[in-house]
Order: structure tokens, then sequence, then C-alpha cells
């Protein structure tokens, strides 16, 4: 038909919803002095405290050669430390520090707060289908 404009890719859309949410997720962690990047990989070390810098660059959607700067720049803010793997000496693993583990906390129900905004014109059945259907997605791009 003339004139009636096909729907954006689902490749269009699903970037732009992480453009707009690492936006929003960098105006709420500026006052902490760390990026969106940064938040992100401190809460992948909450949930799989020890990794290697190529692991937690995995898990944070970095290249292992921007990983070494994230990581030193929260090391130095004494938000991460590294230590040696007693399973492997020459691996350095990442750990979450106690100040690390506060900002977390700290932010916890702010990031809640964004999440539901996100969501909210969304029934909870819906919400529910959208986790899953980008559960899906995410897996069969894995």
């Amino acid at each position: 038909m003339v004139g009636t404009k096909a729907p954006p890719s689902l490749l269009y859309m699903v970037k732009q919803v992480e453009l707009v949410v690492r936006s929003r997720l960098d105006e709420l962690v500026k006052p902490a002095g760390i990026t969106a990047l940064q938040y992100t990989s401190l809460t992948v070390l909450e949930r799989h405290d020890g990794l290697s810098a190529a692991q937690l660059a995995r898990d944070s959607f970095v290249t292992a050669q921007s990983i070494a700067d994230l990581v030193r720049s929260l090391e130095n803010r004494g938000l991460v430390r590294r230590e040696r793997n007693p399973r492997n000496r020459r691996e350095l693993l990442i750990l979450l520090t106690d100040e690390g583990r506060e900002l977390l906390a700290h932010y916890a129900e702010p990031m809640r707060d964004l999440e539901e905004r996100m969501i909210s014109d969304l029934t909870a059945h819906q919400a529910d289908q959208f986790r899953q259907a980008l559960s899906k997605a995410w897996h069969a791009l894995s």
C-alpha cells in the first residue's frame, strides 16, 4: 500500500530500548561517579563474584580490551579488588568489595523503579511475557 510505513524492525526497536536504558542508567549512577557499564559490571560480580577479566568482559557485554580500564577504575574507587586465583596463580579474579556491595544496595530501589517505569504500560501478564520473550531472544543469539 502506498503511504503505509512498515513497522520498525525488532532489531531497531531493541537497540532503541538499549540506548534509552543506558542513558537512564548513566543519569541514575552519575552521582556515584560511575557509568552504566561500570554499574553493569558490578551487578555481574554481585551474581558471580570472583570472575576473571575475560569472564567479566563477556558477561558485561564489553570487549576484553576495555574491561582492563573499567576494572582499574572500579578498583581505584574501592568498589572491586583483584586477587590471585588459588587454582591458577597466573589468573587474577575480580571481586566486589564491601563498598561495591553498599553502592549496589543503594541503587537497588532506583533500579527497580526504572524497570517498573519501563514496563508501566504493560499488565503483569504482559510484563512476564515480555521478560520471557527477551530471555528466549537472548538465548537464541548466545
